[in-house]
């Protein structure tokens, strides 16, 4: 499949470039091998005409079209596929071009002449000659990053298609190895076309949706292979930098938790239960408990240092005497494998502890992962005192660490749920509501498996509850008087109850309803046991569908802004929360700047953080990528915390106040006036497969809330933005910016903005990656299906207005031509996305008549899957 010819266009790096010519030929191949030369010449005839409709877009985009109107329903299918098999291939390709870069740059002194704070290492470098060493290690104490995993259905790609994708990422980098053979090259490219033709002939679209336990499954893999690691890889990295530079190493404690909504979140989804959310945890707890037992064994196995000449210290000795009375068998059997190794009997008998633990072997499982840590201490420090330091400090202390950061529940399962329907089910209980207006039992049932869990697993394994659409604090008091009901006299289990705060109205109204809902009895309870400790969230989303990306941006910004001071004022250590999705209509885009960007104090060393869908595999499903991505995070919270950067942050806040206030009042009379619009909802729903979108089996939760299209208000925000990116126009990135940017009219101004006020390149560069990844020449022929030339021109014209006033700001030509590779990869993707776009609007046209067929229907979700890897964007 030589669709690779045109690549020296875009100006690729030779290496990647070579590696999609060699997967595109394989793909070639693979569609000559299943349907002889007249699939691969289909796909080329349509892939040279939207190529060249880049430079001729009138003529040659309509013989694309032409093309796409003559091919038969099964070439359609045929060809569609192809394309989307191809931007899997693309993206593995790109991928693995990226980690050889993190390889080849994993040197501390790069990483020392790299932009000052990019890793934790230079961060702290920077942090401590700022403030000192005592204060920089205090703050790195302190210091947490907490992704937190979620179902919400925007990975496309079926995990049937993901296990030959990674398959063909491993056999790219090993033909890239110099160590790497002649002849092992050519079974790797034997190999490789196996794999590619795997891919071909495995369905993409998911026969059924998944179930949530399905998704807990999907999640606990991925955290499994590489969250896990990067926990302790992320310190010895941050060690190795500083002890190469001559810096003292700290004492280091783990900074990473792992948080998951993955069964536990049931806002909308009627699926997820009470047992499902025990399920959850048992399934976590398991995951943790083998990962422990398996690192225990091979670090036990490893420890061969003889008792003569690494003898055990008096605490060991006791340790051992323990470990032989409650099991005396598993003792002798590991004594005879390790004659006079005492510290290799230790760690094995922990690892005999942590399967017991499993298994609920009452005599030697441990009662709780502080046991198991005091344990892992005693081993590492006899050691030490032996002079034997390198293996108190290699796998055994990352042992000790991952004992520390995932205990014995691997990730903190939270459970989400909508306030209204906390409201029906007290309704329900107090006879005031009809019992089949919400199942009030299954209420209560979630708060009897919280305590179990906690019972269990420890409190860190459920002990968060979220609360949609927190209006007031009756909605954090309710959930406190549902436990107490659950619990039926006995003791109900113990909640931090975390405020999620969505629409515009309510964050304006956030710290009024903090300041009532610390005054409840058992949020001040659980202020006193905690240290003060309170978590906020922010959802991204909704308030972005409510006043458009500008005003949500800025209404974040004030909400954080005064939920830190109303924090600072009431001696409440404050933990943000940031709902944020994947597009970056949803509160995307790279997580370094966006964390720089927020208000003075409202990170302070804390950051939490939603991954979801397609987010978690390109951050973390590679090992490379995501210790990259958790170093930079990691290095962006830490220097949240330091003067300069909070006086920095203040004196732009006081700065561009007025801009921010004007550029606000426009963007959102700009957004509201769009889609208040007389249809708008009805015609939404036609210029974009946002019903459609629904029809793939993405993930177990529902797309809507219950209501039609006649209304946006119960629409969720995931196929709002998926809708708008499928449609090429992607207009929940960027609409009202344009009008908003007018309104200030000085683009001298603006261009100040732009060097001195964080919040704001923010905005502008996430709004460049999205005016980018639109396409008007595509978007038109999408917005032509509404049939209302008043609202399309509308969206064109803001379109326009948005990209000539971004790039004057920027000074720049075209978009992205600050970021060459960034910019030569959309390019590059592009062309390719619309050759799926065209097929996608035959598709819908068939569809909206009345003569489609179970063939339009499945093309239309072929397209849809294809064009969300191309580009690389959902919900």
């Amino acid at each position: 499949m030589p669709i690779t010819r045109d690549r020296a266009r875009f100006n690729l790096p030779d290496d990647l470039r070579s590696d999609v010519r060699l997967l595109a030929d394989a793909l070639g191949q693979a569609l000559t091998r299943y349907d002889g030369a007249g699939l691969l010449e289909d796909v080329e005839r349509l892939r040279e005409a939207v190529i060249a409709a880049v430079d001729d877009p009138e003529s040659s985009l309509g013989t694309a079209e032409d093309i796409v109107a003559e091919f038969s329903d099964e070439r359609a299918i045929a060809v569609a596929r192809a394309f989307g098999v191809y931007f899997h291939l693309v993206n593995l390709a790109e991928e693995a071009y990226r980690v050889r870069i993190l390889r080849s740059r994993d040197d501390p002194q790069v990483e020392a002449d790299s932009p000052e704070g990019h890793s934790l290492a230079r961060a702290y470098s920077h942090a401590r000659d700022e403030v000192g060493e005592e204060r920089a290690i205090e703050l790195l104490a302190q210091m947490r990053f907490h992704p937190v995993l979620t179902a919400h259905p925007t990975e496309a790609r079926r995990r049937a298609i993901t296990a030959p994708i990674r398959a063909l990422g491993s056999l790219i980098n090993e033909r890239h190895s110099p160590s790497t053979s002649a002849r092992r090259r050519l079974e790797i490219d034997r190999d490789i076309d196996a794999h590619v033709e795997t891919l071909w002939l495995t369905a993409q679209l998911r026969p059924t949706k998944p179930t949530p336990l399905d998704e807990v499954r999907t999640a606990l893999a991925a955290a499994r292979t590489t969250i896990y690691p990067v926990v302790t890889t992320s310190l010895q990295r941050f060690a190795t930098s500083l002890a190469s530079w001559g810096i003292d190493v700290p004492e280091l404690r783990p900074f990473v938790r792992i948080g998951s909504w993955i069964g536990g979140d049931r806002d909308g989804n009627p699926f997820v239960t009470a047992t499902t959310t025990r399920q959850a945890a048992a399934l976590a707890h398991e995951a943790a408990m083998e990962l422990l037992a398996a690192d225990a064994q091979a670090v036990g196995a490893a420890l061969t240092h003889d008792g003569r000449y690494a003898p055990a210290s008096a605490e060991l000795s006791a340790l051992l005497a323990d470990v032989k009375q409650r099991d005396e068998d598993a003792f002798e059997r590991i004594a005879r494998d390790a004659p006079g190794e005492p510290h290799r009997q230790a760690v094995l008998m922990i690892a005999e502890r942590f399967r017991a633990t499993a298994a609920r072997h009452a005599d030697l499982s441990y009662d709780s992962p502080s046991d198991a840590l005091s344990d892992l201490t005693i081993v590492m420090e006899s050691l030490r005192a032996s002079k034997a330091t390198c293996a108190a400090s290699g796998a055994l202390q990352d042992l000790a660490w991952h004992v520390e950061a995932i205990g014995f529940h691997f990730v903190e399962l939270e459970t989400r749920q909508h306030s209204e329907v906390h409201r029906q089910a007290l309704q329900v209980l107090a006879g005031e509501r009809d019992d089949s207006a919400v199942a009030a039992d299954e209420v209560l049932a979630v708060f009897s498996a919280i305590a179990s869990i906690q019972r269990r697993y420890g409190m860190r394994a459920a002990g968060r509850y979220i609360v949609s659409f927190t209006q007031s604090s009756d909605d954090i008091a309710n959930v406190y008087r549902l436990a107490e009901i659950a619990a039926d006299g006995g003791a109900p289990a113990k909640l931090d109850v975390i405020p999620l705060f969505e629409t515009f109205e309510d964050l304006t109204n956030a710290p009024r309803i903090l300041a009532e809902m610390i005054e409840l009895p058992q949020v001040a309870e659980r202020l006193a046991s905690n240290g003060r400790q309170l978590e906020v969230m922010l959802g991204y989303s909704d308030s972005a569908k409510d006043v458009g990306p500008v005003a949500a941006t800025l209404a974040l910004y004030e909400a954080q802004t005064a939920i830190a001071t109303w924090a600072k004022d009431h001696d409440v250590t404050l933990t943000l929360f940031h709902g944020r999705g994947g597009a970056l209509g949803r509160g995307g885009g790279p997580a370094h700047r966006a964390i720089l960007a927020q208000p003075p104090h409202s990170v302070d060393t804390r950051f939490k953080v939603t991954e979801q869908g397609e987010v978690i595999q390109a951050r973390y499903g590679i090992t490379e990528i995501a210790t990259r991505h958790v170093d930079q995070v990691a290095a962006a919270t830490l220097l949240s915390a330091l003067p300069s950067h909070t006086d920095h942050l203040t004196a732009a806040q006081e700065r561009y106040a007025d801009l921010a206030s004007t550029l606000d009042e426009a963007s959102r009379t700009a957004f509201n006036d769009l889609i208040h619009t007389d249809g708008f909802p009805q015609w939404f729903a036609t210029v974009t497969p946002q019903e459609e979108v629904g029809w793939l089996a993405l993930g177990s939760r529902p797309a809507k809330r219950g209501l039609s299209v006649t209304s946006l208000a119960d629409l969720r925000a995931i196929p709002w933005v998926f809708a708008w990116t499928q449609s090429r126009i992607n207009l929940t990135g960027w609409y009202g910016l344009g009008s908003a940017l007018v309104a200030v009219g000085d683009p001298a101004v603006l261009r100040d903005a732009y060097e001195n006020w964080p919040l704001f390149a923010t905005l502008i560069d996430n709004a460049e990656m999205s005016l980018a990844k639109a396409d008007p020449r595509i978007a038109t022929k999408y917005l032509e299906l509404g049939g209302d030339d008043s609202l399309a021109e509308r969206v064109m014209a803001e379109y326009e207005l948005t990209k000539r006033w971004v790039l004057d700001i920027l000074q720049r030509d075209t978009l992205l031509a600050g970021h060459r590779i960034l910019g030569q990869a959309v390019r590059m993707r592009n062309p390719y996305v619309d050759a799926l776009s065209l097929l996608q609007l035959r598709a819908l046209r068939a569809v909206r008549s009345s003569e489609d067929s179970d063939m339009d229907r499945r093309l239309l979700k072929i397209t849809i899957k294809g064009v969300a890897a191309g580009l690389q964007n959902t919900g």
